[in-house]
């Protein structure tokens, strides 16, 4: 049977579950809608690891992605005067070892447009093969303000004013998903994100003279931390991260970008090793980008035909690394569900959530408090923590592989996707 699908948002879940999603049956017929006017290719570098490689492997899409990935050789954590405190290389794929950087390394950008760019291909030659598939349609510029729940399927009306009903509505439009406000009201929404206490700022700056393929972090003192990234790239990626309270900063997010740049510059100002550069880089910034780090979790991930993809249901946060390989392997359940199901899209509704519970417990098994060590408040603390660092770097060092994600190898199988082997 052919669905009438409604996907919500065009970032990295939505074009990955049309593409599975065609791929099982090129006689779906579905429709992406995206608030931004275009395809959105900022964002900041993010890792695939663990399941994702493999996924995008059995899509055709591994040797297109790597052909994208940055050199980002590791993380090197520095002192105030920029002397290394320890070495974290990059991880391969299926391991989760100390560090930020893995085997595969792509701007949030590049890796948007690859999925793009290959669900278009995909559906020109469905299309051609099959003759009457009706096919991946993008509308940019587009969101919806109703959903309405009947027996026959969801009503959805557009921002334009346009009402069209659909057999499931998927919700793929992040952690502040107004998709997922609709589906389930306002209070059970905004009571699913959990803070964990971190307040961030993302943007870049040009990079300069001997910046080369390492990550650099910084502890300062005051439970702050500062990350750069430049790896080949001709720009510097700059991470602003605090755990200290501040009415001013949980204040700015309802303010403009101006307000909020000048609250991070308030609370970074003395934070030594390259602060003035980086500060100096964040006031003419134009991807400046700054929330409050939380994880999304929901009691159930779908309302009726209505259901939550990526971080719009289960968001794990930045610092696990997970939250792109998740929404990977949420679009891979939930199309091999619905592939393997047919007509009956409660079963598989049901089936996506009881399957994707155990890899969304597991990623999201990061609370405040073991963020809260690597925050330390004093000098002293960030002493006792520098020297951690390096010793746990030795022990990787010792023991690269003592932390493999066998469990991951548990990703079901579903032959109905007629993906590669």
């Amino acid at each position: 049977m052919s669905l009438n699908v409604l996907i919500v948002g065009a970032g990295i879940c939505g074009p990955a579950l049309a593409m599975l999603l065609q791929k099982s049956n090129p006689k779906h017929n579905i429709t992406i809608v995206e608030r931004s006017p275009s395809l959105r290719s900022t964002g900041q570098q993010i890792d695939l690891k663990t399941q994702a490689p493999h996924i995008l492997r059995k899509m055709g899409l591994l040797d297109e992605i790597k052909s994208n990935c940055v050199n980002e050789t590791g993380l090197e954590m520095v002192d105030s005067k920029g002397k290394q405190i320890a070495l974290f290389g990059a991880s391969a794929s299926g391991q989760r070892r100390p560090g930020l950087t893995s085997e595969h390394e792509i701007m949030r950008g590049d890796l948007v447009q690859v999925l793009y760019d290959a669900s278009i291909k995909q559906d020109a030659e469905l299309r051609h093969e099959s003759g009457n598939g009706k096919g991946v349609t993008y509308v940019f510029g587009e969101t919806i303000t109703a959903l309405d729940e009947t027996t026959e399927g969801v009503d959805a009306t557009f921002f334009g004013g346009q009402k069209k009903r659909y057999d499931l509505v998927v919700a793929a439009d992040g952690q502040g998903s107004r998709t997922r406000r609709l589906a389930f009201g306002q209070e059970v929404s905004d009571a699913a994100f959990k803070s964990l206490g971190v307040h961030a700022a993302y943007y870049s700056i040009p990079r300069i003279e001997g910046e080369g393929s390492l990550a650099r972090g910084h502890l300062a003192p005051g439970r702050r931390m500062i990350l750069t990234r430049t790896s080949d790239r001709p720009v510097t990626g700059v991470l602003l991260f605090t755990m200290k309270e501040s009415s001013r900063l949980q204040a700015s997010y309802q303010k403009s970008l101006e307000d909020q740049k000048e609250s991070f510059a308030e609370m970074f100002k003395d934070a030594d090793w390259q602060t003035d550069r980086l500060l100096a880089g964040l006031k003419t910034s134009d991807d400046f980008y700054a929330h409050e780090i939380g994880q999304i979790k929901m009691k159930q991930l779908s309302a009726g035909r209505v259901v939550l993809l990526g971080d719009a249901g289960y968001c794990p946060g930045p610092f696990t690394g997970l939250g792109t390989n998740l929404c990977l392997v949420g679009a891979y359940v939930l199309a091999g569900e619905l592939a393997r199901r047919g007509s009956d899209v409660a079963g598989a509704l049901k089936s996506y959530e009881e399957k994707m519970r155990p890899f969304i417990n597991d990623c999201q098994r990061f609370s405040s408090t073991t963020l809260g060590f690597l925050f330390p408040s004093s000098q002293l603390g960030i002493w006792s923590m520098n020297r951690i660092l390096w010793a746990v770097s030795k022990i990787s060092d010792i023991f690269p592989r003592s932390q493999q994600d066998d469990h991951w190898k548990d990703l079901p199988e579903y032959p109905e996707l007629n993906l590669a082997s």
